[in-house]
């Protein structure tokens, strides 16, 4: 005797277990729609918000719809934010907040980021990474990692999640089983951590382990291989790490939640839709889309792809079922979560305080510092990987000319250095005639073509100031290096104050 649900029911259950992003910075009617027809869950991004009051009367707009609904962001602060993709974060990341390592800070910075997420109507974030950045060629993680050691990533991991959620927002562990050991993006391409069981256990998994001893519910899985545990599908399609390990393993009960199912990680080989399906067959309770396709049609070929999933036997109508009710669960206890915290207002300033802490410098400081006159900058800009915001602004040079007027700037792509000395001379070293050299890099040791223009410059001008706003790596130092550990807003004026002297 069939148990199966009618078609409006299951189609229900579907929705229920995908959680897509949109265009625009009001509610779509599509959206709407789809939450009165059982959609549980939706992805904020950086083209949803203009301002903190149009982002609350965003949210609230889509609750009047389903109370619990489950809004959701992708806010790390540092150098991934969409909250203030505008104008660059206020808050250091996680490399930053794990260079200090005071644990107390991090879960004071979490706390100030919940309150203003709870504020403007927001129940879960996808953060924090508590990948461990063993690689330090990854494309992907670097400065999003607390760092390169598992006992600190473990400490600050647990210290985030419960600043977070003490100010009433859900946290979210990622990127399961650990994104840190891979040398490939995963929008791209998938990545491989090629590592033995036991590495595994003592490098990836304890911040995992310490993020559910410190209460997080949710856990966003990666679009990566991990041939110990499953040699032939993705963490995110795997049965073994979903269940076997995440599950059995380590004992957790809450949601799981998957990485945008659009990166070419998966989506290149079985499709959007198969990989949602091979997803929820795996044991993944949620499907986020929407960060690339953020179109009504894109929810909908999911969701049919689900029911027909269903139909054909390649998904048990049970594993839907309790995926869905893991998402009421997660719903229901994260809406208590924000009723229950207690009332308070972000003040942002703890933000700048733990930028400044992050700082490291070396070399000539006290001759060199604060700069005698206004410089001359040069920022040498990478392309930022799919995570980072293109539109998100990032550098000294800004903060700089409002403390040192007279300050004059450019920036260097890489297209530009094809013909390097000359653009150097011309842009770099002929307008820093007779003035102080800032120059200015982000994850240069990664970069060939950026650490090659930084030796140049460094060679002409053994005077020059760097200032490293990526992963501190082995770079040509100049006669100050400055290390700030990521590129944020609060970063960069906290570099500022050191340059000019104002603090």
């Amino acid at each position: 005797m069939s148990t199966s649900k009618p078609g409006t029911d299951l189609r229900r259950l579907a929705l229920s277990v995908l959680q897509p992003g949109f265009v625009g910075t009001e509610a779509p009617e599509w959206i709407l729609r789809d939450i009165g027809n059982g959609l549980a869950s939706v992805v904020i991004f950086s083209r949803n918000i203009e301002s903190p009051d149009q982002l609350a009367r965003l949210t609230s707009q889509l609750r009047a719809e389903n109370p619990s609904l489950i809004v959701a962001i992708d806010e790390e602060a540092g150098d991934v934010t969409r909250i203030e993709s505008a104008t660059g974060s206020t808050r250091p990341g996680n490399l930053a907040l794990g260079t200090v390592d005071d644990t107390e800070l991090t879960e004071s910075v979490a706390a100030d980021l919940g309150r203003q997420l709870r504020g403007a109507g927001i129940s879960l974030n996808f953060a924090p990474t508590v990948d461990v950045n063993s690689n330090p060629d990854n494309p992907i993680i670097g400065v999003r990692s607390f760092g390169a050691d598992a006992k600190t990533v473990s400490r600050h991991a647990a210290a985030w999640i419960k600043g977070l959620q003490s100010a009433g927002v859900a946290a979210c562990a990622k990127h399961f089983p650990g994104h840190g050991d891979v040398a490939v993006d995963s929008h791209h391409g998938l990545p491989s951590y090629d590592a033995d069981l036991d590495r595994i256990a003592a490098q990836a998994l304890p911040p995992f382990r310490a993020a559910l001893d410190a209460g997080v519910r949710a856990v966003m899985s990666g679009h990566l291989l991990v041939p110990a545990y499953d040699p032939e599908l993705p963490a995110t399609l795997s049965r073994r790490i979903l269940d076997g390990l995440l599950r059995q393993e380590l004992g957790f009960d809450g949601l799981i939640v998957t990485d945008a199912i659009e990166m070419g990680a998966v989506a290149d080989r079985y499709g959007i839709d198969g990989a949602t399906v091979r997803a929820l067959a795996a044991g993944a309770d949620a499907v986020c889309v929407g960060g690339e396709d953020a179109e009504e049609a894109t929810a909908q070929l999911l969701a049919t792809a689900l029911v027909d999933a269903v139909a054909a036997g390649e998904l048990a109508e049970e594993r839907l079922a309790e995926a869905s009710e893991r998402v009421r669960a997660f719903a229901e206890w994260s809406t208590e979560l924000g009723r229950s915290a207690p009332a308070g207002a972000a003040d942002g300033a703890i933000g700048f305080l733990a930028a400044r802490r992050a700082i490291r410098m070396t070399g000539s400081v006290a001759e060199s510092l604060p700069l005698a006159a206004p410089p001359h900058v040069v920022e040498l800009v990478p392309a930022t990987n799919l995570a980072i915001g293109k539109e998100t602004p990032w550098g000294v040079a800004a903060p700089l000319s409002e403390r040192l007027p007279g300050t004059t700037s450019v920036r260097i792509h890489p297209q530009e250095l094809r013909t390097r000395a000359a653009t150097l001379e011309a842009s770099a070293l002929a307008p820093a005639s007779g003035r102080p050299l800032v120059v200015v890099v982000r994850d240069a040791s990664r970069h060939p073509w950026m650490g090659g223009a930084l030796v140049d410059l460094v060679t002409a001008r053994p005077d020059a100031i760097v200032v490293e706003m990526g992963l501190p790596g082995a770079t040509a130092p100049g006669a100050v290096h400055i290390s700030t550990h990521g590129a944020t807003t609060a970063s960069g004026v906290a570099t500022a104050e050191v340059l000019a002297g104002t603090r």
